[in-house]
C-alpha cells in the first residue's frame, strides 16, 4: 500500500474542505462555516492536529516496517 498516495490524497481533500466551508460562510452570512479555517490551515501545513489524540492518522515511517 502506497502511504503517499494517501496522504496526498487526505491532503488536498482537506484544502478543498476548507475552501467549500469557508466560501459557504461567505455565501450565507453564517459564521459557524468560517471553522473550514482549520481544515484548510491542516492541510496546507500538512498536519492534523486530531491525530496528536486519536493515533490514527499515523501512518508507519518509509523506513520502518
Amino acid at each position: 500500500m502506497d502511504f503517499n498516495k494517501i496522504r496526498k490524497f487526505c491532503r488536498v481533500f482537506r484544502i478543498i474542505i476548507g475552501l467549500a466551508l469557508i466560501a459557504t460562510g461567505i455565501i450565507t452570512g453564517n459564521y459557524w462555516f468560517y471553522l473550514g479555517v482549520l481544515p484548510l490551515a491542516a492541510g496546507l501545513l500538512n498536519f492534523c492536529p486530531l491525530c496528536i489524540f486519536s493515533k490514527k492518522c499515523d501512518l508507519p515511517e518509509s523506513g520502518k516496517k
